[in-house]
């Protein structure tokens, strides 16, 4: 058994430490509400743009867009959305698995442009290319944020360089419910659902083939839509993930707090039973000294 003054450090580390994660469990919470309420507030106008572009581009056949034009690359690009700290469970590692475990992405066919640290330091030790880094961005999300990420990625998209677009990232159910998702944004594939949405009305379903016409000319106006509709999902799934990001790290902090609490208690029982034997010892050798003089 270790002795009284090993457990009582012990404990006394335990406690420290529960201060820390109770605390990290308490900024964690405030700032889950801020994120959670901009999560809330802006996911039907996300869903909205996404459903109303998705289906235009889907119907726009016979089209010779840039955007519309699959690549003959083969590359494939991905943003990939975590967190730039860590103590948050699984929340990171649940996203990148995402690109890591799936066999249609490896490093021969897949840049990464991260958005997050984490993210980032992963998928270039896994051998990916990390095409550019955007990691500042999920501190506190802007739209202009989601525009310069569009740019870039719809620069190499129109020259022929990517192939496919895909955005990596953690939608926000609830406070404990966080879903890892991977959402293909060009070419637009309407197999490819939001977890959000639902099945498709008979009335959708019966505008899936209805003619599309533009105003002003296709190409004009696709060149328009099309890099709003990147920059608002991408910026819509920063918002997600920084909800999730928080509301993850709460409950691993809370489930850190309970542990310690959990630890604490055995501490304490060990060093009163270790205090207890000392005590009974020192009086045996007391009696067994008295008994040796007389």
């Amino acid at each position: 058994m270790a002795s009284m003054k090993d457990i009582k450090r012990r404990r006394s580390s335990i406690e420290s430490t529960q201060q820390i994660t109770k605390a990290m469990k308490l900024v964690s919470t405030v700032k889950l509400q801020r994120a959670k309420q901009r999560a809330e507030q802006s996911e039907h106008y996300f869903n909205s743009i996404y459903d109303t572009v998705s289906s235009i581009l889907a119907r726009a056949k016979g089209i010779d867009h840039p955007y519309l034009r699959e690549g003959k690359s083969g590359k494939k690009a991905v943003i990939l959305i975590t967190s730039n700290k860590g103590l948050a469970g699984g929340y990171n590692s649940n996203v990148i698995k995402l690109i890591t475990k799936n066999e249609s992405f490896n490093p021969e066919n897949t840049k990464i442009y991260a958005i997050g640290i984490k993210g980032r330091d992963a998928m270039r030790h896994a051998g990916f290319e990390i095409m550019k880094d955007f990691s500042e961005a999920i501190e506190a999300p802007a739209y202009r944020d989601g525009a310069e990420v569009t740019k870039e990625l719809l620069a190499g998209f129109e020259a022929g360089e990517i192939s496919e677009i895909y955005l990596a990232y953690t939608f926000f159910k609830n406070t404990v419910s966080h879903i890892p998702t991977l959402l293909k944004l060009l070419p637009v594939d309407m197999e490819n659902k939001k977890p959000s949405e639902k099945e498709g009305t008979e009335k959708e379903a019966s505008l899936k083939d209805a003619p599309m016409n533009f105003e002003p000319e296709d190409e004009e106006a696709l060149s328009l839509i099309i890099p709003k509709y990147v920059a608002s999902l991408i910026y819509g799934a920063m918002v997600e993930a920084q909800a999730s990001e928080n509301g993850a790290r709460m409950q691993a902090m809370d489930n850190a707090t309970n542990n310690a609490a959990e630890m604490i208690d055995k501490l304490t029982l060990l060093y009163n039973r270790a205090r207890q034997g000392a005590i009974t010892q020192e009086l045996t050798e007391i009696i067994a000294g008295a008994d040796a003089i007389s």
